[in-house]
Protein backbone atom coordinates (compact mmCIF):
# COMPACT_ATOMS: atom_id res chain seq x y z
CA UNK A 1 0.00 0.00 0.00
CA UNK A 2 1.59 3.44 -1.09
CA UNK A 3 2.46 5.96 1.69
CA UNK A 4 2.56 8.47 -0.74
CA UNK A 5 0.14 11.29 0.03
CA UNK A 6 -0.36 12.23 -3.67
CA UNK A 7 -0.87 8.69 -4.52
CA UNK A 8 -3.40 8.15 -1.34
CA UNK A 9 -5.29 11.73 -2.90
CA UNK A 10 -6.13 9.68 -6.40
CA UNK A 11 -7.91 6.88 -4.43
CA UNK A 12 -10.05 8.57 -2.52
CA UNK A 13 -13.95 8.06 -3.75
CA UNK A 14 -15.22 10.61 -6.02
CA UNK A 15 -18.37 11.10 -7.82
CA UNK A 16 -17.92 12.81 -10.99
CA UNK A 17 -19.93 16.13 -11.37
CA UNK A 18 -17.33 19.14 -13.11
CA UNK A 19 -16.00 19.03 -16.28
CA UNK A 20 -12.16 19.25 -15.92
CA UNK A 21 -9.33 20.39 -16.42
CA UNK A 22 -11.32 24.09 -16.07
CA UNK A 23 -9.86 26.49 -18.27
CA UNK A 24 -6.73 28.81 -17.01
CA UNK A 25 -7.18 32.68 -18.78
CA UNK A 26 -4.56 35.27 -19.05
CA UNK A 27 -5.69 38.71 -17.63
CA UNK A 28 -3.29 40.62 -19.64
CA UNK A 29 -6.17 43.23 -19.97
CA UNK A 30 -6.36 44.07 -16.24
CA UNK A 31 -2.41 43.44 -16.08
CA UNK A 32 -1.96 46.32 -18.54
CA UNK A 33 -4.71 48.56 -16.92
CA UNK A 34 -2.58 48.29 -13.46
CA UNK A 35 0.46 49.71 -15.21
CA UNK A 36 2.06 46.15 -15.90
CA UNK A 37 3.47 44.08 -13.10
CA UNK A 38 3.48 40.77 -12.22
CA UNK A 39 1.66 37.82 -14.40
CA UNK A 40 -2.08 37.78 -13.56
CA UNK A 41 -4.16 34.49 -14.22
CA UNK A 42 -7.61 33.20 -13.37
CA UNK A 43 -8.39 29.91 -12.86
CA UNK A 44 -11.90 29.41 -14.10
CA UNK A 45 -14.39 27.41 -11.80
CA UNK A 46 -17.00 28.83 -12.63
CA UNK A 47 -16.72 26.44 -15.60
CA UNK A 48 -17.18 23.23 -13.76
CA UNK A 49 -20.83 23.06 -15.32
CA UNK A 50 -22.54 21.50 -12.81
CA UNK A 51 -25.32 23.20 -11.35
CA UNK A 52 -23.21 26.44 -12.29
CA UNK A 53 -21.81 25.26 -8.65
CA UNK A 54 -18.09 26.57 -8.50
CA UNK A 55 -16.09 25.88 -5.80
CA UNK A 56 -18.77 24.21 -4.07
CA UNK A 57 -18.51 20.86 -6.73
CA UNK A 58 -15.09 20.17 -6.52
CA UNK A 59 -16.11 19.64 -2.27
CA UNK A 60 -19.42 17.91 -2.93
CA UNK A 61 -17.66 15.10 -5.19
CA UNK A 62 -15.92 13.66 -2.62
CA UNK A 63 -18.02 14.17 0.31
CA UNK A 64 -21.22 13.12 -1.36
CA UNK A 65 -19.31 10.22 -2.74
CA UNK A 66 -18.89 8.86 1.14
CA UNK A 67 -22.90 9.57 1.73
CA UNK A 68 -23.43 7.03 -1.25
CA UNK A 69 -21.10 4.40 -0.04
CA UNK A 70 -22.47 4.79 3.27
CA UNK A 71 -26.03 4.32 1.89
CA UNK A 72 -27.45 7.31 2.66
CA UNK A 73 -31.11 8.28 1.59
CA UNK A 74 -31.35 12.19 2.32
CA UNK A 75 -28.79 14.44 2.07
CA UNK A 76 -29.21 17.55 5.07
CA UNK A 77 -27.19 20.80 4.91
CA UNK A 78 -27.57 24.12 5.48
CA UNK A 79 -26.85 27.80 4.11
CA UNK A 80 -28.43 31.26 3.85
CA UNK A 81 -31.74 31.64 2.07
CA UNK A 82 -29.73 31.89 -1.33
CA UNK A 83 -26.88 29.79 -0.59
CA UNK A 84 -24.84 28.44 -3.73
CA UNK A 85 -23.54 25.59 -2.14
CA UNK A 86 -27.35 24.44 -0.62
CA UNK A 87 -28.66 24.80 -4.44
CA UNK A 88 -25.58 22.30 -5.11
CA UNK A 89 -26.36 20.00 -2.63
CA UNK A 90 -29.61 19.70 -3.58
CA UNK A 91 -29.03 19.40 -7.44
CA UNK A 92 -26.39 16.59 -6.32
CA UNK A 93 -29.50 14.94 -4.35
CA UNK A 94 -31.67 15.09 -7.29
CA UNK A 95 -29.20 13.31 -9.68
CA UNK A 96 -28.64 10.87 -7.53
CA UNK A 97 -32.25 9.97 -6.27
CA UNK A 98 -31.74 11.25 -2.99
CA UNK A 99 -33.83 13.46 -1.01
CA UNK A 100 -32.59 16.90 0.38
CA UNK A 101 -33.40 18.80 3.29
CA UNK A 102 -31.87 22.04 3.44
CA UNK A 103 -31.78 24.73 6.53
CA UNK A 104 -31.44 28.44 5.93
CA UNK A 105 -30.90 31.12 8.18
CA UNK A 106 -33.30 34.01 7.01
CA UNK A 107 -36.82 35.18 6.63
CA UNK A 108 -38.92 32.61 4.40
CA UNK A 109 -38.91 34.57 0.94
CA UNK A 110 -43.10 35.31 0.07
CA UNK A 111 -41.98 34.44 -3.40
CA UNK A 112 -38.77 32.05 -3.82
CA UNK A 113 -36.62 33.43 -6.43
CA UNK A 114 -33.06 32.88 -7.51
CA UNK A 115 -31.68 29.91 -5.66
CA UNK A 116 -34.51 29.36 -2.86
CA UNK A 117 -36.42 28.85 -6.19
CA UNK A 118 -33.89 26.48 -7.58
CA UNK A 119 -33.98 24.86 -4.23
CA UNK A 120 -38.28 24.59 -4.80
CA UNK A 121 -37.35 23.05 -8.14
CA UNK A 122 -35.11 20.60 -7.42
CA UNK A 123 -37.04 19.12 -4.81
CA UNK A 124 -35.73 20.62 -1.70
CA UNK A 125 -37.30 20.47 1.68
CA UNK A 126 -36.52 23.49 3.44
CA UNK A 127 -36.36 24.34 7.00
CA UNK A 128 -35.91 28.33 8.06
CA UNK A 129 -34.09 29.47 11.15
CA UNK A 130 -33.39 32.56 12.45
CA UNK A 131 -29.50 33.00 13.37
CA UNK A 132 -26.76 31.17 11.85
CA UNK A 133 -26.09 29.53 15.70
CA UNK A 134 -29.76 27.57 14.33
CA UNK A 135 -28.44 25.75 11.82
CA UNK A 136 -25.77 23.15 13.05
CA UNK A 137 -28.60 21.76 15.86
CA UNK A 138 -31.54 22.23 13.50
CA UNK A 139 -29.36 19.54 11.38
CA UNK A 140 -28.53 17.58 13.66
CA UNK A 141 -32.47 17.20 15.28
CA UNK A 142 -33.41 17.30 11.71
CA UNK A 143 -31.41 13.87 11.22
CA UNK A 144 -31.77 12.15 14.60
CA UNK A 145 -35.70 12.56 13.38
CA UNK A 146 -35.30 10.64 10.04
CA UNK A 147 -32.96 7.64 11.49
CA UNK A 148 -36.03 7.10 14.30
CA UNK A 149 -38.04 6.81 10.98
CA UNK A 150 -35.67 4.70 9.34
CA UNK A 151 -34.19 7.18 6.95
CA UNK A 152 -30.32 6.84 6.58
CA UNK A 153 -29.15 11.13 6.69
CA UNK A 154 -25.55 12.37 5.93
CA UNK A 155 -25.12 16.01 7.32
CA UNK A 156 -22.64 17.48 5.51
CA UNK A 157 -21.12 20.87 7.18
CA UNK A 158 -21.96 24.05 6.00
CA UNK A 159 -19.86 24.89 2.16
CA UNK A 160 -18.80 20.89 2.63
CA UNK A 161 -16.03 22.34 4.35
CA UNK A 162 -14.48 19.37 6.04
CA UNK A 163 -10.85 17.47 5.63
CA UNK A 164 -12.74 15.35 2.80
CA UNK A 165 -14.57 18.40 1.26
CA UNK A 166 -11.47 19.86 1.66
CA UNK A 167 -9.30 17.05 -0.55
CA UNK A 168 -11.10 18.47 -3.29
CA UNK A 169 -9.01 21.54 -3.18
CA UNK A 170 -5.45 19.80 -3.06
CA UNK A 171 -6.51 17.92 -6.34
CA UNK A 172 -7.15 21.63 -8.07
CA UNK A 173 -3.41 22.74 -7.28
CA UNK A 174 -3.00 19.12 -8.62
CA UNK A 175 -4.29 20.23 -11.80
CA UNK A 176 -3.20 23.97 -12.04
CA UNK A 177 0.21 22.98 -11.70
CA UNK A 178 -0.04 20.51 -14.81
CA UNK A 179 -1.27 23.65 -16.66
CA UNK A 180 0.74 26.67 -15.85
CA UNK A 181 4.17 27.03 -14.16
CA UNK A 182 2.65 27.01 -10.17
CA UNK A 183 2.30 30.98 -9.32
CA UNK A 184 3.83 32.74 -6.39
CA UNK A 185 0.63 34.05 -4.81
CA UNK A 186 -3.28 32.63 -5.46
CA UNK A 187 -5.69 34.70 -4.24
CA UNK A 188 -9.83 33.38 -3.64
CA UNK A 189 -12.67 34.07 -1.75
CA UNK A 190 -13.17 32.59 1.20
CA UNK A 191 -15.58 31.78 4.05
CA UNK A 192 -16.48 28.40 5.62
CA UNK A 193 -12.55 27.18 5.17
CA UNK A 194 -13.14 24.36 3.12
CA UNK A 195 -11.27 25.50 -0.07
CA UNK A 196 -8.77 27.71 1.74
CA UNK A 197 -7.32 24.64 3.69
CA UNK A 198 -7.54 22.41 0.32
CA UNK A 199 -5.55 25.35 -1.53
CA UNK A 200 -3.12 25.38 1.27
CA UNK A 201 -2.48 21.79 1.85
CA UNK A 202 -2.33 21.52 -2.09
CA UNK A 203 0.52 24.15 -2.62
CA UNK A 204 2.44 22.80 0.49
CA UNK A 205 2.36 18.98 -1.09
CA UNK A 206 2.90 20.41 -5.08
CA UNK A 207 4.68 23.19 -5.04
CA UNK A 208 6.45 24.66 -1.81
CA UNK A 209 5.81 28.05 -2.62
CA UNK A 210 2.84 28.97 -3.46
CA UNK A 211 0.77 31.73 -1.02
CA UNK A 212 -2.45 31.47 -0.33
CA UNK A 213 -4.22 34.66 0.56
CA UNK A 214 -8.20 34.31 1.05
CA UNK A 215 -10.44 37.35 0.93
CA UNK A 216 -13.06 36.76 4.21
CA UNK A 217 -16.85 36.81 3.15
CA UNK A 218 -18.22 36.93 6.34
CA UNK A 219 -15.89 35.99 9.12
CA UNK A 220 -12.95 37.38 10.77
CA UNK A 221 -9.15 36.23 10.43
CA UNK A 222 -8.98 34.83 13.70
CA UNK A 223 -11.62 32.76 13.72
CA UNK A 224 -11.28 32.06 9.98
CA UNK A 225 -7.42 31.03 10.42
CA UNK A 226 -8.24 29.10 13.54
CA UNK A 227 -10.92 26.51 10.85
CA UNK A 228 -8.01 26.29 8.29
CA UNK A 229 -5.90 25.00 10.43
CA UNK A 230 -8.21 22.21 11.92
CA UNK A 231 -9.02 20.96 8.70
CA UNK A 232 -5.59 21.28 7.34
CA UNK A 233 -4.56 18.68 10.18
CA UNK A 234 -7.63 16.31 8.95
CA UNK A 235 -6.46 16.49 5.62
CA UNK A 236 -3.11 15.09 7.13
CA UNK A 237 -5.03 12.22 8.31
CA UNK A 238 -6.97 11.46 5.33
CA UNK A 239 -3.09 11.22 3.03
CA UNK A 240 -1.48 9.26 5.96
CA UNK A 241 1.01 12.03 6.96
CA UNK A 242 2.51 12.86 10.57
CA UNK A 243 0.82 16.01 12.60
CA UNK A 244 2.44 19.24 10.83
CA UNK A 245 3.28 17.67 7.79
CA UNK A 246 1.61 20.35 6.03
CA UNK A 247 2.58 23.51 8.34
CA UNK A 248 6.03 24.33 6.07
CA UNK A 249 5.05 26.51 3.45
CA UNK A 250 4.67 30.29 3.05
CA UNK A 251 2.15 31.87 5.93
CA UNK A 252 -1.35 31.14 5.08
CA UNK A 253 -2.98 34.72 4.82
CA UNK A 254 -6.99 35.94 5.66
CA UNK A 255 -7.98 39.22 4.38
CA UNK A 256 -10.72 40.22 6.61
CA UNK A 257 -11.25 44.29 5.75
CA UNK A 258 -13.58 43.50 2.84
CA UNK A 259 -16.10 41.82 5.60
CA UNK A 260 -19.86 43.66 5.87
CA UNK A 261 -23.08 43.34 7.66
CA UNK A 262 -24.30 40.49 5.76
CA UNK A 263 -22.93 37.96 3.92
Amino acid sequence: MSTDPISILSTVPAIALGHYPTPVEELNGLRAALGGGPRLIVKRDDSIGFAFGGNKVRKLELVCAQALNEGADTLITAGGVQSNHARVTAAVAARHGLHCLLVANGVPPDKPTANALLDKLLGAEVHYVKSREDRSPTMASAAARLVSAGRRPYVIPVGASTPLGALGYVRAVGELVGQVTPPDVIIHASSSGGTQAGLVAGCRLYTQRTQVIGVSADDSAESLLQTIATLITGIETILKLAPGSLSNGPSVEVEDGFCGDGY
